[in-house]
């Protein structure tokens, strides 16, 4: 395991905004963008393409590359998975359905987690909850900010690792969406469907069962890692190879914006019908 393969990053097709759980709002990770030298980028943030209402118009101003994306989570064989869909329409009825669900399904989830939270001698209110998302898509960071502020624990990776990541003891999966049926959306929606950061699949994920799903790419450079095993199947599969950075700003200050992407003419290859 390594560093990016060796190619001229000219967008970055793995971002988050305040839409999800990104600290920079569309317009600010443009204009940063913009900023670093980058000519294109996607959008992807978790479950939901709000951000596209604003990102169009000022995309198209400040002359970034804009495609559509989005990061779908899913459940595979008992095991949470992440699939980015690329270059959908937007407007999409099934698209627009799906995310609707998925908010339904944050909110539960959310509200599941703050009665474990609660459990744990760390209570936290709804209210709080929403002060601390100021009318974005609540989730986990907002919720982890509140308990590194109110002193159940010391940082938002302690949070994670302790109590709301996957593994932690008050973590709430929700309703779970299958494979296929994220798959089948994109495609309806004239889109593509990748293996998100597949560098981060788990072990005991049976990898040769998922491979044989209609996949049309892998990320396969994904933030510092790259792991040439994963370009070896892409290439076998014929499938399509994204990169990105996972940026989530002040989140994950450690990530960079444009760390790992793409070139120009992966770039078009994946997105052939760019929204700006």
């Amino acid at each position: 395991m390594g560093g990016p393969v060796s190619m001229i990053i000219w967008a970055d097709l793995h971002t988050h905004t305040t839409c999800s759980d990104g600290s920079m709002t569309p317009t600010e990770l443009i204009r940063h963008a913009k900023k670093l030298g980058l000519h294109g980028l996607s959008i992807t943030d978790h479950d939901t393409i709000d951000s596209y209402s604003e990102a169009i118009e000022i995309a198209k101003k400040e002359g970034v590359h804009l495609g559509t994306g989005i990061e779908l989570s899913c459940e595979f064989n008992g095991h949470s998975l992440h699939i980015l869909g690329y270059d959908f329409d937007p407007f999409n009825d099934r698209i627009l359905q799906l995310c609707q669900r998925h908010h339904r399904r944050r909110e539960d989830r959310n509200l599941a987690m703050l009665e474990k939270l609660h459990q744990h001698q760390m209570p936290i209110s709804y209210e709080e909850l929403l002060a601390k998302a100021r009318g974005n898509t609540i989730g986990r960071p907002h919720i982890a900010e509140i308990m590194m502020e109110k002193g159940y624990v010391k940082t938002i990776r302690d949070a994670f690792n302790l109590h709301i990541g996957e593994y932690g003891n008050c973590y709430v999966q929700g309703e779970p969406f299958s494979v296929q049926e994220a798959i089948d959306i994109l495609h309806g929606a004239h889109g593509k469907a990748f293996i998100a950061h597949p560098q981060l699949l788990p072990k005991q994920l049976p990898l040769d069962d998922l491979l044989q799903h209609p996949f049309d790419g892998m990320e396969c450079f994904y933030s510092r890692l790259t792991k040439r095993s994963w370009i070896a199947i892409a290439e076998q599969k014929k499938w399509l190879m994204s990169g990105g950075s996972d940026f989530h700003g002040s989140v994950k200050p450690e990530v960079v914006l444009g760390c790992n992407g793409v070139d120009r003419d992966t770039f078009y290859r994946i997105f052939e019908h760019p929204v700006a």
